[in-house]
């Protein structure tokens, strides 16, 4: 009888003790983003990554996402996370060039890796703890999940043709990473607006050109409204890679259970966002030309030739910091490996 007894109150005590811990181990990500959601393939996985973080743990971790600026501007992203200030955002590392050079290596390469040779590098190579390295090393205290990619860009939406390295020269172009500073010395003046900022831009004159994402998210800002030529392929940007960041302290105190989630939800969005990407751009790019008067042009060879030889000059430019030289050598080995599998394996672009 008395063990009865014993063993009821352990139970009871057991019982009681269930709900505080699970409260305990609630966590909410409070989500600021760079990206409408509105804009399909950019902002529109973050969402869905809060909608499976809830389902996954049964209601005990959620994310509430913030639309750009309602909680904190999309440039300011990465310090307001590292101070604690917010305690996750969703971003790309692009954004954070004048603080530490080499983030723009994982965001968008220059005649880099397509998506899923950028996510062989990330997850199977040494991407991955190259990307936490660099924040460690820079001092910010977050911890960084990929958590969704696109594919190719449009390489910029002009009012004229270009048919030459001169035609570019003197123009006011937004322009994002690594291939901005390509422009620079091309002649191209360029500044990094947000999303929201560059049709306005445009309709004022204060820029002549831009480019921004794929053809399904630019249609969504217009750009086809004030400036008719656009060009491709996307020499600048063949995949651009966004990340989840999580406060540091934040993320060492949550549950192992949690932290399984979260990484998993972010590679699920990973191939979630490359799908969504991939199966709306022909309806956009076929509205172009039918509806919208546009004009599709492809680079010339020699334009790409340019492009190419001047990428060149700009990474050894780059090189210079010795972090930004170690994560290019190491994808620059990576590619060359991955090199021999994509000459042999797939069929040439037609």
């Amino acid at each position: 009888m008395k063990n009865s007894i014993v063993s009821l109150a352990i139970a009871a005590a057991m019982l009681s003790a269930a709900p505080a811990a699970l409260a305990a181990d609630k966590l909410l990500l409070k989500t600021p983003i760079a990206f409408s959601t509105s804009l399909p393939g950019l902002g529109s996985p973050i969402p869905r990554v809060a909608e499976q973080l809830e389902k996954m743990s049964g209601g005990t971790l959620k994310m509430k996402v913030y639309e750009p600026n309602k909680l904190v501007p999309p440039f300011e992203i990465l310090d307001a996370v590292s101070s604690g200030k917010i305690n996750s955002g969703y971003t790309t590392a692009g954004y954070w060039a004048g603080k530490i050079p080499a983030s723009p290596l994982f965001s968008a390469v220059p005649f880099g890796p397509e998506a899923g040779e950028y996510m062989a590098w990330l997850y199977y190579g040494n991407g991955l703890s190259l990307y936490q390295e660099m924040y460690d090393q820079a001092g910010f205290n977050v911890k960084v999940l990929p958590c969704a990619i696109i594919a190719p860009e449009t390489s910029g939406w002009f009012a004229n043709e270009v048919n030459s390295p001169a035609d570019l020269n003197g123009l006011k172009m937004r322009f994002f990473g690594l291939g901005g500073k390509v422009m620079q010395k091309l002649g191209v003046a360029t500044s990094l607006l947000p999303g929201g900022e560059i049709f306005p831009a445009l309709e004022k004159g204060a820029i002549d050109a831009t480019e921004f994402s794929m053809p399904a998210i630019d249609a969504r800002l217009g750009f086809h409204k004030l400036v008719k030529y656009n060009y491709f392929p996307g020499w600048h940007q063949q995949a651009t890679v966004f990340e989840l960041l999580v406060n540091k302290d934040v993320w060492s105190g949550a549950s192992e259970q949690h932290r399984a989630i979260i990484e998993n939800a972010c590679k699920a969005s990973m191939t979630d966002s490359f799908a969504e990407g991939e199966a709306i751009q022909h309806d956009a790019l076929i509205d172009n030309v039918e509806n919208n008067g546009v004009t599709i042009k492809n680079w010339s060879p020699e334009m790409l030739e340019t492009f190419r030889d001047t990428w060149a000059e700009v990474a050894a430019e780059e090189s210079q910091d010795p972090f930004f030289k170690k994560v290019l050598d190491d994808m620059n080995e990576f590619r060359d490996g991955y090199k021999v599998w994509k000459q042999n394996a797939f069929l040439p672009r037609t």
